[in-house]
């Protein structure tokens, strides 16, 4: 049974009333070679679609979107699309966060402009997950989200290579002279060779995840590598189950639950997330008005370890192997208990049905609950004087030896300052080291970009070691992996405690103890901040100007600040003149 007539539909307002703007919305309509069968008495589907030519992630989406559009009009809907930003990690600078934002905002303005009853979201690249969704949960319109899928595994001398991770790992060699050119060239050439986002368990492969654990994608969608046909028939699925959304009125605020958040946030940490994870999903839970802490996911990390053997978590295997192994799924089977059996999906099925009968292929990919790969979740909260609104370190990606650490401060205000200190062969610098990198946040970066693994200082990597304490208040690439402590809140650029500290102040690490302090008297601190001088804006007009006036914390998801859920969901239906 259906929940809506087709007269309740939003487009009807546009296209079904015998008045002068519904017969000029048809013409129009017609005018582009479409007849009045096309669109009576049907629901209109929305396709948000960030390819581009400046997207190596979503290269395949203008194929893909065909498929889409197949599954809409087999099921009875009339499917258009609709670009948007695509939101290129690799080309975009200084960061895609800086605009995710931005589009977020498209998306919720597109869906709400046009005469859309449903929405089929198609990302995967690092942002647009998030973003994509952020803007669709505040439309409040059935969708689902559609991932781009992971490239296939890179290959380089018969080695399987993981984009990012191995990138990161090979330059240090490069670094140290123990690479050649030549030998970097071919590399490079090799790591990434499909389309599709990375391969590793990065900030992608992580948020395509979490999207469909807290139910907004179909059922094992967001494991299915982005060059197999499977990814095309899931496509097609996509457009017919959309339309059927529609009839059932299914939309977010009945599937984005606190349970669902919960499970998202579970899954997550089982798979070895990015540290991304947490500004990303803080966002996304708190535009469905679920109010998401820090101390949430410290809460779950506590009791749920790591079991997905992946990159950069674990040390051999890549999503492709994943997928061969029983995908997102499995991994969900082997979760049990921990998973909220009250969630349901974009199928209106509970998330947990038919986990009992999913298959497992390779126990050492996906690992069960008593061998797991590390006895946490992916990431650890910190609190300290350093870092009052919280910090995060992926300790399940760093060396054990790290968790408890003291040592003095080398602090770079930027990152030229940075590249002089790594790149210096001499800088005088023992393996105790903490290097610092601010003015990197939301407001400093701008756009808090992924500089948060600094490069290990060639006065190091002469020594013998390819790791070190480092903290910022930036971000880190999903793929990353190290010592690298992160999210530093309040940022150093608007007056953070992170502002004060200074080269030679010994910095204490405690992660099993969930502590990251200064050693500095709290006289010294006052002093110090009586003396600070905030930076100069760093825009004076247009996007950026908005940006640096109302963007939030790391820990309060990097929203801004007047997309708040305490203002309410706006009106979603404008005026039709």
């Amino acid at each position: 049974m259906t929940a809506k007539t087709y007269e309740q539909l939003r487009s009807v307002r546009w296209f079904a009333h015998d008045d002068w703007r519904s017969s000029a919305h048809r013409s129009r309509t017609m005018q582009m070679g479409y007849d009045p069968v096309d669109w009576e008495g049907k629901p209109i589907i929305a396709i948000i679609n960030t390819w581009s030519d400046a997207q190596p992630c979503h290269a395949h989406f203008k194929d893909r979107v065909q498929f889409v559009k197949r599954g809409v009009l087999q099921a009875g809907g009339f499917p258009v699309e609709l670009p948007a930003l695509s939101l290129s990690e690799n080309w975009v600078k200084p960061s895609t966060m800086l605009y995710r934002n931005m589009l977020a905002m498209e998306t919720e303005e597109l869906l709400r402009s046009h005469p859309i009853d449903g929405a089929v979201l198609m990302g995967g690249c690092d942002k647009t997950t998030p973003a994509l969704v952020m803007g669709a949960i505040s439309m409040n319109l059935p969708f689902i989200f559609l991932p781009a899928g992971p490239m296939l595994r890179g290959n380089y001398a018969g080695q399987y290579l993981g984009s990012g991770t191995d990138m990161f790992k090979y330059w240090d060699e490069r670094r140290a002279g123990n690479i050649t050119k030549e030998q970097w060239l071919d590399m490079e050439s090799g790591i990434a060779r499909s389309y599709g986002h990375c391969m590793t368990m990065g900030t992608a492969s992580t948020m395509t995840a979490v999207a469909e654990a807290m139910g907004l994608s179909l059922p094992g969608s967001s494991s299915i590598p982005a060059a197999d046909s499977a990814h095309q028939r899931m496509s097609t699925q996509c457009g017919r189950r959309v339309v059927e959304m529609v009839w059932e009125d299914l939309t977010p605020e009945k599937i984005i639950t606190p349970a669902a958040v919960d499970n998202a946030l579970t899954v997550a940490m089982a798979t070895g997330c990015s540290t991304n994870t947490i500004i990303h999903l803080i966002a996304m839970a708190r535009r469905a008005k679920i109010p998401l802490e820090l101390d949430d996911f410290d809460r779950i990390g506590r009791t749920t370890p790591v079991l997905a053997n992946i990159r950069p978590s674990g040390t051999t295997y890549l999503m492709e192997d994943f997928f061969y192994a029983g995908g997102i799924r499995a991994l969900m089977k082997q979760l049990g208990d921990k998973l909220d059996p009250s969630a349901i999906t974009v199928t209106g099925r509970p998330l947990v049905e038919g986990l009992a009968e999913t298959p497992i292929y390779n126990e050492d990919v996906i690992r069960p609950l008593s061998n797991p790969v590390y006895h946490e979740g992916s990431l650890t909260v910190l609190k300290g004087n350093l870092c009052p609104d919280g910090a995060v370190i992926k300790p399940a990606a760093c060396d054990p030896k790290f968790y408890r650490h003291r040592g003095p401060a080398l602090v770079a205000d930027s990152y030229p300052e940075l590249k002089k200190i790594v790149d210096d062969p001499d800088y005088p610098m023992t393996p105790d080291t903490v290097l610092v990198l601010r003015n990197a946040g939301p407001q400093g970066g701008p756009g808090m970009p992924e500089w948060g693994m600094l490069p290990v200082p060639k006065a190091l990597l002469k020594l013998g070691l390819r790791d070190m304490v480092r903290i910022s208040d930036a971000r880190m690439s999903g793929t990353s992996y190290g010592a690298c402590v992160l999210h530093v809140a309040p940022e150093a650029y608007v007056g953070g405690p992170l502002a004060l500290l200074k080269t030679g102040d010994i910095i204490e690490l405690d992660v099993p103890g969930r502590r990251l302090e200064m050693l500095v008297s709290e006289e010294e601190l006052a002093r110090r901040r009586a003396e600070w001088v905030p930076p100069e804006p760093r825009y004076e007009r247009g996007y950026g100007f908005m940006y640096t006036k109302h963007i939030e914390q790391a820990d309060k998801g990097c929203d801004f600040d007047f997309l708040r859920t305490e203002f309410g969901r706006p009106n979603d239906e404008p005026v039709i003149y």
